[in-house]
């Protein structure tokens, strides 16, 4: 008989205009001094100073954070913390921003422990209060409760309920400046969370349902979002799917998220963009050695024929509707690279729970597969 923890704590807000309560959300959560975790890309634009302005409060700021985060930006925004005495968190931005935002704070509970040993913290401390304002929809990281950190030249994912957010608001107007190219990069990755967390054989079946449901909205809402940004209810739906898929990959992901983790190591290619241009290759291989694997997502997409071929090319057609059109090669990945990339991924935990069993000569031949 199957088991499972099911755990979907998190206090949302989702509105239009819903930035208006974040003042009266930090009073609740006594922020009176928070620290603003942003990113260079949104620092001096307006949606830094509308949540600026909604907070109702100064506010000290800190951006330096990489695309691909790594363990030097948690170290930084730890010790802009201290100094400024700073008593909460305010991440604004994408997952890069929102999991440095939420991984800030272990630090400050334990300054001793470096990230490197953040396993071996057996019971955390009360962190610090932490609000998510996500200003993409993509990796749901504003519902994690996991932060993805780069350590050693390798992607870390840190894991713990502790690093959730005390509360989250997902307003569509802080998104509409998103550019199509990051708009479509974002929307696919969170169906890439939806796609991968369904087809994980873990048992989760409230995470099953919320990935299919997720994979729906997106491939009706993404496409609108790309083509125009200015379509509140686009915009919206796609950051409703978006923490849907980031509430339904607590059940796991798989290859596709191996794959993905070192090309952003070390290409420092948008994550988002590497599932994109991995998904399809994945699903294929997967497709052949469990036949019927995505036929319920067939059947939550309202598609007629829900053969694997079928869904795999409804996911093709997303992608060109998204302008997502060229292979690894168009970012600069060769022949030369599969064996190290291959390597990586085999050493990813990602793939330990995709649906069939992922092998380095696997891993090579699906890297050429995509280039």
């Amino acid at each position: 008989m199957s088991s499972g923890n099911f755990s979907f704590p998190t206090s949302v807000s989702y509105a239009p205009g819903c930035l208006r309560e974040l003042s009266g959300i930090l009073d609740t959560l006594g922020i009176r001094n928070p620290l603003l975790v942003t990113d260079p890309g949104l620092l001096g634009t307006p949606v830094v100073d509308a949540v600026k302005k909604a907070a109702g409060r100064p506010c000290t700021v800190f951006s330096e954070v990489h695309g691909n985060p790594i363990e030097a930006d948690v170290e930084a925004g730890t010790e802009a913390f201290r100094k400024s005495g700073a008593d909460g968190v305010l991440g604004v931005g994408g997952g890069s921003a929102l999991d440095v935002a939420k991984i800030i704070r272990s630090r400050v509970a334990k300054p001793e422990v470096k990230l490197a040993d953040f396993y071996s913290v057996k019971e955390w401390p009360k962190m610090a209060p932490f609000v998510a304002v996500p200003t993409t929809a993509g990796t749901g990281s504003e519902v994690g409760r996991s932060s993805v950190i780069g350590l050693g030249g390798k992607k870390q994912v840190f894991f713990h309920p502790s690093l959730l957010a005390a509360k989250v608001i997902l307003d569509p107007e802080l998104t509409v400046g998103l550019p199509p190219a990051l708009t479509a990069a974002t929307g696919m990755d969170a169906f890439t969370h939806c796609v991968e967390s369904f087809a994980s054989p873990v048992f989760h079946p409230l995470c099953d349902g919320i990935a299919l449901e997720g994979a729906q909205i997106i491939v009706e809402n993404l496409p609108k979002a790309v083509k125009n940004g200015k379509d509140l209810e686009a915009r919206g739906q796609m950051q409703v799917a978006a923490a849907m898929g980031g509430i339904a990959f607590q059940k796991d992901l798989g290859a596709v998220h191996s794959m993905a983790h070192p090309l952003s190591a070390l290409f420092g290619l948008h994550h988002g963009l590497t599932n994109a241009l991995c998904l399809v290759a994945v699903m294929e291989f997967n497709a052949k050695k469990k036949a019927g694997l995505y036929a319920r997502l067939g059947q939550a997409l309202g598609l007629k024929d829900t053969s694997d071929g079928a869904v795999i090319d409804r996911v093709k057609k997303l992608l060109v509707e998204c302008g997502i059109q060229s292979g690894l090669g168009a970012h600069k990945v060769t022949e030369n690279d599969v064996a190290k990339l291959a390597a990586a991924a085999t050493e990813d935990s990602c793939h330990a729970t995709n649906p069939v069993k992922v092998t380095t000569k696997d891993f090579e031949e699906l890297y050429r597969r995509c280039l």
